[in-house]
């Protein structure tokens, strides 16, 4: 069979910068319709699950196929409530990490620190994985939530028995329970970000994953991809920028006529896959004026929405999900250099998921490269070079 492959990819070689068109694999998990603006999460369109759905409902949605009862929601919650203590191994790990050190690489280095603690770290059985799946998705809020406090000097506030992973998160981050309001717009935004298609941080996972490496080991090399600036950091350079205008008190639509002028990028713009607006930043783009009303800072959502303008009406370019999610984040009390982070603690689920997926029917990927380097060189000796 692999000698098929191999005279299959030798007589048909495929050339695709980026990968980009390229199906890898099928994928029952979440679906793209960039022409029309669509999001499907097993056949739930994104904008019925950001209304009606919690994001635990999601995570069972995306690892299972189907929307779970009030029994089998309540196992998975009580599960993750379970699962929310982190080692005190991997504490002192948080502990000894430079306060300036970036927070998605903290991230990366506990989440892989968790194997350590984890007899079945190894163990490649489903049941197992999808434990482990259950463990990665419960710690990882505690790990963002106790390194922020640490480096501000404060002591880590422990996880509660009780609530939503959003409510959680929210209480262990201020040391105070969050309002409906809050718990409910971060729930939403977690909803949001649980999975996407075959972007970058998911492709890296199902690579490892593909080669029948454990789970933490993905999940460490996803966030690692989703730390990059191309991928999971534009939310934090927009909220730069909004901060800038806010600081320099400039007009944001000069600002922006100013940046690309100077072909400077305007982070949370485009999207490789979506040719109109993505309908993630289309349910935050709603959810910032009620926030912005709310917490009386409507001036994030007056600026946002005159760059959006600008953007449209000059460079036909949409907002994506980042360019909304900043002010969203930032309002709820969050610091910039988290956001991706918590794009990280959402985006679990569909890594997890796909994790899941990939195994259930594995392939090694193994994609080819053209070499485009000399030939015929011969060996000269050092002596003689």
């Amino acid at each position: 069979m692999a000698d098929q492959d191999a005279v299959k990819e030798k007589d048909a070689p495929i050339k695709a910068p980026g990968l980009k068109g390229v199906v890898a694999l099928d994928s029952e998990l979440s679906f793209i319709d960039g022409e029309k603006g669509e999001l499907i999460y097993r056949g739930y369109t994104i904008e019925d699950l950001a209304e009606h759905a919690t994001y635990e409902e999601v995570v069972y949605l995306l690892w299972n196929g189907e929307l779970p009862n009030e029994s089998e929601l309540n196992e998975l919650r009580s599960s993750l409530r379970a699962n929310r203590e982190l080692p005190d191994e991997v504490l002192d790990i948080l502990r000894n990490a430079p306060s300036s050190a970036h927070p998605m690489a903290v991230l990366r280095t506990a989440v892989s620190a968790l194997s350590f603690f984890d007899d079945e770290a190894e163990v490649m059985e489903e049941d197992a994985n999808r434990r482990k799946a259950t463990r990665l998705l419960a710690a990882i809020p505690t790990i963002i939530a106790a390194f922020d406090r640490l480096r501000k000097g404060k002591e880590p506030v422990a996880p509660l028995d009780e609530g939503s992973m959003a409510y959680n998160f929210l209480y262990m981050l201020n040391d105070e329970k969050p309002g409906e309001a809050a718990e409910h717009t971060f729930d939403v935004c977690l909803v949001l970000h649980a999975d996407h298609g075959l972007n970058a941080s998911t492709f890296t996972s199902r690579v490892i994953g593909s080669t029948l490496s454990d789970m933490y080991s993905a999940v460490s090399g996803a966030i690692g991809a989703l730390k990059g600036p191309l991928h999971g950091g534009a939310n934090r350079e927009v909220m730069r920028m909004l901060l800038d205008i806010d600081k320099k008190g400039a007009d944001p639509a000069e600002y922006v006529r100013e940046r690309l002028a100077n072909k400077e990028k305007v982070m949370g713009f485009g999207h490789r896959v979506y040719r109109t607006m993505d309908p993630r930043a289309a349910i935050l783009r709603d959810m910032v004026e009620d926030l912005s009303e709310e917490k009386n800072q409507r001036k994030w959502y007056d600026y946002s929405l005159e760059i959006m303008n600008t953007m449209i009406g000059d460079k036909n370019i949409n907002p994506n999900v980042d360019f909304f999610s900043a002010s969203t984040y930032y309002m709820l009390g969050l610091d910039p250099d988290l956001f991706t982070p918590i794009f990280a603690l959402s985006r679990t689920a569909g890594w997890t998921a796909h994790l899941l997926e990939q195994w259930s029917d594995n392939r090694l990927i193994r994609p080819r490269a053209e070499y485009v380097g000399p030939k015929g060189k011969t060996f000269v000796p050092v002596e003689n070079r």
